[in-house]
């Protein structure tokens, strides 16, 4: 049976990046739902790349033939001490809607001139392989708070965070853009070559 790579998110636009960055690597690329899999992972980890690990592990523990691949990211904002940072999805309640969480920091940097607002968004991807090695990368976009939440395009906290090279927000970058500057497009191209490297011949 060929080898899938198995995403460990039912996060239908992650899945959509996912397959938009990776999809030449000549591997079925699915989400743990679309394979099958419903589980509670409790994401206890100190930083992304233990979170990323934990999920990767968890999915790896049920579909024992697969790579498994798992990312854990979220927004660091520094004049807040690094928060929402590993709480990223959970801030505010995991159920608030992005425009609550949204509006809360937006609350708490107001008045916050724009040399304190730097922020980054911060992804980590994990993947397990069948043969029980993991591989870690870790990557970043640096930004900062924005004034008001601007954009349709993104999701999560891409309407807030703006890149001053681009003039905009993540939210207002077309798919293609994002995904060539954002922390996970990054990310998973980093996660691309070393599947790449690590296969070779079997990937084409």
């Amino acid at each position: 049976m060929k080898t899938r790579i198995v995403f460990a998110t039912g996060n239908e636009n992650k899945m959509k990046e996912i397959r938009m960055i990776m999809t030449d690597l000549g591997m079925e690329i699915i989400s743990m739902k679309e394979a099958g899999v419903n589980l509670n992972i409790v994401e206890d980890g100190m930083s992304f790349e233990e979170n990323a690990e934990i999920k990767a592990r968890a999915v790896s523990r049920v579909l024992t033939n697969d790579i498994i691949l798992a990312d854990d990211s979220g927004l660091e904002i520094d004049y807040l001490d690094k928060a929402p940072g590993i709480y990223s999805a959970r801030f505010a309640g995991e159920d608030t809607s992005y425009d609550i969480k949204n509006r809360i920091l937006l609350d708490r940097m107001e008045g916050v001139p724009d040399d304190q607002r730097s922020a980054r968004f911060v992804c980590a991807v994990a993947a397990m392989f069948p043969d029980g090695a993991v591989s870690v990368v870790r990557e970043t976009i640096e930004g900062q708070v924005a004034a008001e939440a601007e954009g349709e395009n993104g999701f999560g906290y891409d309407p807030i965070f703006y890149v001053p090279e681009y003039g905009c927000t993540t939210a207002q970058m077309t798919p293609e853009q994002k995904n060539e500057v954002s922390h996970r497009g990054k990310a998973l191209r980093a996660m691309k070559k070393l599947l790449e490297k690590k296969f070779g011949e079997e990937m084409v």
